[in-house]
């Protein structure tokens, strides 16, 4: 089976966050599966900094890295790929929404019969229910015109049930398929014990979806012993308002990758996500697999942590988030670090999350196989 994989951005542009390690992952898992053949079309943006540009990764599958010429991904390199890739593909897996190369996909697929799967990565479920989302109005006109375009073998990929349920009030009557990001499980044997005072760490984009000011506001009535590490990057003037705000307990280190990303889960004692909508949140998985309990909100699709006994899913609007870490940090934060493991070898392995994609792509396929051969 042949598979194309579009999407605005990819490995390894990590400077975009969580959705190009999660994205990465499916391309792996795919390519190794047995009967596939993958390919990916995307930029070579690395970032919002429009002449910010990655250097093509080594990987054992194709990418063709169009140039970039103008906001997030717009490439005409890519258009003029677009066709002729399709025209090779039996199946097109489409991660992007509010981006260029969203409505030329549908619309080619259509046109040349192909099915699709479509990975909106939570903007639709942000534009949905985070009510400070930007341009929403816009965003509205272009899932209509989504709608109008899509092929009708379309399934929108989700990562939780909550993403789907919010997603598909701007597509109506379109399927949907529910497969959660993978996470890797780390080597932790050299975790070093915890020290004197209580570490509180943060790492993804920074944005006001994420609910930074609540953090840094509940820092403000934690003890002095409490300490705050944020790793991302974001819009420029959107860090500077953090960076006014940071204290000798707040540290903002800038964006954190590979060994840098794993000694700051070492040196963590509770992973913090106040986010007010998330799709999935692939950092709350990394500080599981890392073990490390986690605290963030109903608005994400972690309410399981209460369950398996790993950290807090806090309502924003009744909980206070200062208490709550207050009252987590009491508990044995070992034990609920090593609960936080086990769930993730248990149920978000890589294996499983590219098994669940070739039934989901095969299953697309059928009804056209069963067309041709009657």
């Amino acid at each position: 089976m042949k598979i194309l994989h579009v999407a605005p951005s990819f490995y390894p542009a990590t400077l975009w966050g969580g959705p190009i390690w999660s994205t990465k992952a499916i391309c792996d898992g795919i390519h190794a599966a047995a009967g596939m053949e993958l390919r990916v079309l995307t930029t070579d943006a690395a970032s919002s900094n429009w002449d910010d540009r990655i250097e093509p990764a080594d990987l054992p599958y194709p990418v063709h890295y169009a140039h970039r010429i103008a906001g997030h991904s717009v490439a005409p390199g890519l258009l003029a790929r677009l066709a002729g890739a399709m025209r090779w593909a039996d199946m097109v897996h489409l991660t992007a929404t509010y981006n260029f190369p969203t409505l030329p996909v549908l619309m080619i697929a259509r046109l040349l019969g192909r099915p699709v799967v479509w990975s909106p990565r939570g903007a639709l479920q942000a534009t949905e229910e985070w009510d400070a989302a930007p341009r929403k109005r816009a965003k509205m006109f272009f899932a209509q015109a989504a709608q109008a375009l899509r092929p009708e073998r379309t399934v929108l990929h989700t990562t939780s049930p909550a993403e789907a349920a919010s997603s598909v009030r701007h597509l109506p009557g379109i399927e949907t398929a529910v497969i959660p990001n993978c996470v890797s499980i780390p080597d932790i044997s050299s975790r070093p014990e915890r020290g004197e005072g209580l570490r509180l760490m943060y790492l993804g984009r920074l944005h006001p979806k994420k609910g930074l000011d609540l953090l840094f506001d509940a820092m403000a009535d934690l003890p002095h012993h409490v300490t705050l590490d944020v790793y991302g990057t974001g819009d420029a003037d959107y860090v500077a308002g953090l960076q006014r705000r940071a204290t000798k307990r707040i540290q903002l280190h800038g964006h954190a990758d590979g060994a840098t990303k794993a000694r700051a889960f070492a040196k963590a004692d509770i992973f913090i996500l106040p986010s007010f909508s998330e799709n999935f949140g692939i950092a709350v998985a990394e500080a599981l697999a890392h073990a490390v309990p986690v605290i963030t909100t109903q608005h994400t699709p972690w309410q399981g942590l209460d369950h398996h006994g790993c950290g807090r899913c806090i309502d924003l609007g009744r909980s206070d988030l200062a208490a709550t870490i207050t009252a987590l940090a009491n508990a044995d934060l070992r034990q609920l670090g090593m609960n936080g493991r086990a769930w993730m070898q248990r149920d978000f392995t890589p294996t499983a999350m590219a098994a669940a994609f070739v039934r989901l792509y095969q299953g697309l396929l059928l009804p056209a196989e069963r067309q041709v051969l009657a």
